[in-house]
This record gives structure tokens, C-alpha cells and sequence, in this order.
């Protein structure tokens, strides 16, 4: 039997569906292999807690080793601020806008704050939101390394950061988002080479003006192993904590070491060769294509054909698994990001499903 089968069977009559479990053991070693392996390479960890949204996950990090944390919005760091986190990254381009002017300048009185930049406007905004003490704030620039989302060219780096030291902000270093690396398992190290390119050529740009880059900042959980260079002083991985099945595929992850599924019943069978489950895109997401599924069930080849609000279709394959009404199975996620934003709580177990707690998912909403 699958071991996240396995868990679940014994968790069955303690939990509703749909339902996120963790096994934490399994997360634990994540934890723990990925600090092992930034140890080995002289990196600084800083998790980005977007992927679980909870404290106590983040508290577990930063005993492992972890030296702060990167969140994707205002109201994520103020959720682990207020939690006694005094080291945060907001790795986004934030504009300074509204009330975000006086919530960044209370951030940055309560904890070390570095901020995201990738334009002078931005830079303006946010040196204007914090008054008369722009040195309270930490800006690291943003560079594209060819994802094409948001990031400067490298070779601008440097004029930006000038133009924080100028409004009296300080630039701390440059950071980027290897984006690309999850097109395909031979794209990740591709990736991470453009990664490591982009951000030699953005310090060779701080150092040009005079700058020093303190933070080389690289990611993600896809080109995590490839994070090798000399230039890279820390990496923001996610999603490793828990892994999914994209990491699968793409070779970042084992499905030994994918510790969330999500626990769903089979509700409906009256369509020949399908049943419906009770996990849609509210726990899910959309995440996924016709081709892969919209998630699978752990330990067999089925995987969800299509996904409505609370609904799951599942085509059952041939051969032995068929599951009646009633049946609970072990949903894993394409992507395990957007799983954690459809519930308030985690349900905690270990491999044996014989322990069972209940873990608030802290920033839930918090997305401004």
C-alpha cells in the first residue's frame, strides 16, 4: 500500500474531507536535507513562507537554520513580524501606495526589512513612505535572468542602487527568479546557469558604482540543486518543504519526499469508468492541463481529468483500483502553493497517520 494511503487510513475517521494533511516527518526532512545541503555550499537559507503560510512551519525552519524568511506581500510579513520573525525579505517589487506606506514603515521599526526593487519609481515611493528615516529600509534589487516577469536588466542594477543610496534607502544586494527552470527537467540547469550570469553581471553593476552586494539572492525549489556559484550568498526556496507533483516531474523533488496531499472522497459513481471526489479547484487550484491531470492519486496512475469548484473528476484506469462511494483517497497537487489558501487549517500527522494536530495556515488572505 502507498504510504500516503497508508496514513490516511489511519487518520480516516478523525478528519472531514477534502482535507490538507502534512506528514510532518516527511517535511522535517526537507527541512533539514535542504539546510544540509545550503550548509555544505556556504549558503544562507531564507524560506519563502508562501508556500505553507504558517508559523509554526516557519519557526521550524529557522531552527533548522534557516537565517530570516522571504514572504510575497505586506500582509505575510506582517502576520510573521507580529510572530516574532525580525528577519523578512519581501521579495516583490512592492509599490508603496495607500496604507502600505505606513505598514512597510512599521515593518521596518519591528524587524530587519529588505524590500524588493526592481524600478526608480518604486524606489521613490517607497524612501517617500518612510519620512524622515529612509535608513531604516534595506532595498535589494531585482534582476531578469530570463523568466521575463518582473527584474531590471542586470546590468542596471548598479543605477538603481545609486538612486536608493540617494534617497537615503539601503541598497543591500540584488536578487532574481529563475522562473524558466520549470519548463523542463533539462531546463533547470539551464536555468540556474542564467541565474547565476544574470547575478554576476548585476554585482559587477553594484561594484561599478561603488556598491557592495551583501545579499546575492538566488531560487527556487526547481534549480535549488544547481544553486552552486560563488556569487550566490542565499537561496529562497518554497516549495521543498512540502514538494508536489510538478517538482516530481521535474526531478526536484522524490515522491518520497512530498509531505501534503490532500484527503478527498469518493462521492458520485454513476458515470461508467469515473467517479467524482470531493476535492475541486477551492482545495486544488486549477494548476494543470488535460495532458497531466489536475492532481493524482497517490500510489496509482489515476489522476483527476478535470476540475470543478467541489468537484474532482476521476477517470478510473484499468486494472485494480476502484474505489466506491465512500472510499477516501490521497490527492497529491500539481503545484502545492495555492492548496494552502483554500483552508485555515493544516491537518498534522507522521507517515504512520497515528498522531493527529491541527496547524492554523497564519497568513491565510493576507494577499496585499
Amino acid at each position: 500500500m502507498n504510504r500516503l494511503q497508508r496514513a490516511l487510513d489511519a487518520l480516516v475517521e478523525r478528519i472531514d474531507t477534502p482535507a490538507p494533511i502534512v506528514l510532518v516527518d516527511v517535511m522535517q526532512g526537507n527541512i533539514d536535507r535542504v539546510q544540509g545541503f545550503a550548509d555544505q555550499q556556504n549558503l544562507k537559507v531564507r524560506p519563502h513562507i508562501k508556500t505553507h503560510k504558517c508559523v509554526e512551519i516557519g519557526r521550524r525552519q529557522i531552527e533548522a537554520g534557516a537565517v530570516g524568511i522571504t514572504a510575497g506581500n505586506v500582509g505575510e510579513a506582517e502576520v510573521f513580524a507580529a510572530a516574532g520573525f525580525d528577519d523578512i525579505f519581501l521579495a516583490y517589487p512592492i509599490w508603496a501606495a495607500g496604507t502600505k506606506r505606513a505598514r512597510i514603515r512599521r515593518l521596518a521599526e519591528s524587524a530587519r526589512l529588505r524590500v524588493g526593487v526592481d524600478n526608480v519609481a518604486a524606489i521613490e515611493a517607497l524612501a517617500d513612505a518612510m519620512g524622515d528615516e529612509p535608513e531604516r529600509l534595506q532595498v535589494v534589487i531585482e534582476v531578469d535572468c530570463g523568466a521575463r516577469r518582473s527584474g531590471a536588466p542586470p546590468e542596471a542594477a548598479g543605477d538603481l542602487a545609486l538612486a536608493a543610496r540617494k534617497r537615503g534607502l539601503v541598497p543591500a544586494g540584488v536578487f532574481t527568479y529563475p522562473g524558466h527552470g520549470c519548463a523542463g527537467r533539462d531546463a533547470r540547469r539551464r536555468a540556474a546557469q542564467d541565474q547565476e550570469a544574470a547575478l554576476t553581471t548585476a554585482v559587477r553593476s553594484l561594484e561599478g558604482v561603488g556598491v557592495t552586494a551583501e545579499v546575492v539572492s538566488a531560487g527556487s525549489t526547481p534549480t535549488l540543486e544547481f544553486a552552486t556559484s560563488g556569487v550566490i550568498t542565499e537561496i529562497r526556496p518554497g516549495e521543498y518543504v512540502f514538494g508536489d507533483l510538478n517538482n516530481a516531474r521535474l526531478g526536484a523533488c522524490t515522491e518520497d519526499q512530498i509531505a501534503l496531499f490532500v484527503a478527498g472522497t469518493v462521492v458520485s459513481d454513476w458515470v461508467p469508468g469515473q467517479v467524482i471526489v470531493d476535492v475541486g479547484n477551492k482545495a486544488l487550484s486549477k494548476e494543470g492541463s488535460p495532458e497531466i491531470g489536475y492532481g493524482g492519486i497517490a500510489g496509482t496512475k489515476a489522476v483527476l481529468s478535470k476540475v470543478n469548484e467541489y468537484h474532482g473528476f476521476l477517470p478510473l484506469p484499468d486494472g485494480e483500483f476502484r474505489p466506491s462511494v465512500g472510499t477516501v483517497v490521497p490527492v497529491v497537487p500539481n503545484h502545492v502553493c495555492p492548496v494552502v489558501l483554500g483552508f485555515e487549517e493544516l491537518i498534522v500527522t507522521d507517515s504512520t497517520g497515528a498522531s493527529l494536530e491541527r496547524w492554523p495556515v497564519d497568513a491565510r488572505g493576507f494577499l496585499n
